[in-house]
């Protein structure tokens, strides 16, 4: 985690205000979103001139949390977001372990003089900061911002806007605690913010329940009329195209979760989502998994990706029917790991 160096360094760095710099990664979830914004408010609170930046926009269903109004959208408005950077004596990275998590945000940032910080829970981190609070075993980077507060000597200073921030990116990212990273130390830490304020029905509710109604019925045709179910492969699949998703009025997020909703069925340990991007970018892949099928790896070799274990995500630069055939194609050569009775 860190050594008594880096703390040492990192309290040193934290001692005086300063400008800092907050960078979440493209697209960002829950925990992205969640982390950044806690984090701005506990050094906030501690006298520190803060700005939270992300690459894109996110969806309206994370954007309750307090703070929201104050991030910089790259995509929308550069030209803040870069003087952000090239004034900042502190950047944060939040919630990814590569730079090419943030686009052309990556820019600014070379040319930064800043001392760089992350907090990470991603697995295989590659080395861009000068010290990393990471720890891939943890539930979600909410998580290890709520141990890196509480290692500085600082949990006094959670309160309630913190502790709802956080509390939303442990939820989203572990699955509203069904997933397999979800541990006693979770439950510890959210028991704890709890005590300082959070409150899990409020937070449930603004993300669960926050619906356009097209939107379900976006995710009812993807179920409906557009997955796959592979029993051979204990893999299952949608496909989304640019079409059918301006057919049902898609906004950034309106696709969360369906990813979850193969590997739902029986028998099924390896699910995707392959949506298509807009101008021809190409396809955009998510994974998911059960027990030991490591989609980390699978979107690494195959898709130019990475996550999780049972998380993660890729790209194509394909058409959806080339994609598709290649995908199908790798399943062959996995099926004796997907589904060793076969």
């Amino acid at each position: 985690m860190l050594t008594e160096k880096e703390l040492s360094k990192i309290k040193e760095l934290f001692g005086t205000p300063c400008k800092v710099a907050i960078i979440m990664h493209k697209s960002p979830d829950g925990d992205a979103v969640g982390s950044s914004l806690a984090v701005k408010h506990y050094l906030e609170k501690s006298g520190h001139t803060v700005s939270v930046l992300s690459p894109n926009g996110y969806p309206e269903f994370l954007k309750w949390m307090p703070g929201n109004k104050s991030v910089i959208d790259f995509e929308k408005t550069p030209a803040p977001a870069n003087q952000a950077i090239l004034k900042a004596d502190i950047i944060i990275f939040l919630d990814f372990n590569s730079l090419k998590r943030i686009g052309d945000l990556d820019k600014a940032v070379n040319k930064s003089k800043a001392f760089r910080l992350v907090i990470d829970h991603h697995p295989q981190p590659e080395d861009f900061a000068d010290i990393a609070f990471h720890n891939a075993k943890g539930s979600s980077t909410a998580e290890l911002v709520y141990d890196f507060i509480t290692l500085l000597g600082d949990n006094k200073k959670i309160h309630k806007d913190i502790a709802n921030c956080l509390y939303a990116g442990i939820m989203t990212d572990t699955g509203s605690f069904r997933f397999a990273s979800t541990t006693a130390h979770t439950h510890d830490v959210v028991a704890d913010l709890i005590r300082h304020g959070a409150e899990p029905v409020k937070v449930h509710r603004f993300i669960d329940d926050n619906n356009r109604d097209i939107r379900l019925r976006l995710l009812g045709y993807g179920v409906m009329e557009k997955m796959k179910i592979l029993p051979e492969f204990a893999t299952g699949f949608i496909t989304l195209t640019q079409s059918e998703l301006k057919r049902f009025d898609y906004k950034e997020g309106d696709t969360e979760g369906l990813v979850n909703e193969p590997i739902s069925v029986k028998g099924i340990v390896f699910s995707a989502l392959f949506t298509e991007l807009p101008d021809g970018e190409g396809i955009k892949i998510s994974f998911r998994s059960k027990d030991t099928f490591d989609v980390n790896q699978f979107a690494r070799k195959h898709f130019n990706g990475g996550g999780h274990m049972n998380a993660a995500g890729g790209k194509s630069d394909m058409s959806m029917d080339e994609t598709i055939i290649e995908f199908l194609t790798l399943l062959s050569q996995y099926k004796k790991e997907l589904n060793p009775k076969s």
